[in-house]
């Protein structure tokens, strides 16, 4: 546990390191966002095709808009549980990798966006709105392509280790949802 950021530290403050920096750093100190967002990218890349893009896309959008839902003072309920829910839900769609039509694929991680967006609106505090979620939509995009390219990376390499690389995705699924279930009930 020492190895996770405090609550003091969890975010770069806007009016030493600019309101960019702050907000590329927010996704990028909470596993919670981490996890979420690497699975979206894993999920991506088992449902292949267009989902590579479009999934993740999806995400980044109606992340944007939660984001703007805050900055009107427009209450979302249960940001923090959705949120928490997000992993592990994102976690156990990889582990059973679950193939949904692509509309169903976006809508399911565009509605825990929403709530992501949201908490990255509630952190503003002093930063620059536009610059800070240009910096928040980057990293996330970025935690995105780590997981799509995960996901591709075990596609290919699975069977050089023995096992199928949805096997590998599966277990990094699975993961995922156990460790979004810890941070829930810790």
């Amino acid at each position: 546990m020492s190895v996770l950021p405090t609550p003091a530290l969890a975010h770069l403050p806007p009016g030493e390191y600019g309101s960019f920096a702050a907000g590329f750093s927010h996704p990028l100190f909470g596993l919670d966002h981490i996890l979420a967002m690497v699975a979206v990218g894993l999920w991506a890349s088992q449902q292949g095709r267009r989902a590579l893009w479009v999934v993740p896309a999806a995400f980044v959008a109606l992340m944007l808009a939660g984001f703007g839902l805050a900055l009107l003072a427009v209450p979302l309920p249960a940001v923090e549980p959705m949120i928490l829910a997000s992993t592990i839900v994102l976690g156990l769609v990889v582990a059973m990798a679950v193939k949904l039509d692509l509309r169903l694929c976006a809508a399911l991680v565009g509605l825990f966006a929403l709530f992501h967006g949201h908490a990255h609106g509630g952190e503003l505090g002093a930063a620059g709105a536009a610059t800070f979620s240009l910096g928040f939509a980057l990293a996330t995009a970025l935690l995105h392509g780590a997981g799509v390219g995960l996901g591709l990376l075990v596609g290919r390499m699975g069977p050089l280790m023995g096992t199928s690389g949805l096997a590998v995705s599966r277990g990094l699924g699975a993961l995922t949802a156990g460790a979004g279930l810890i941070l829930a009930l810790g």
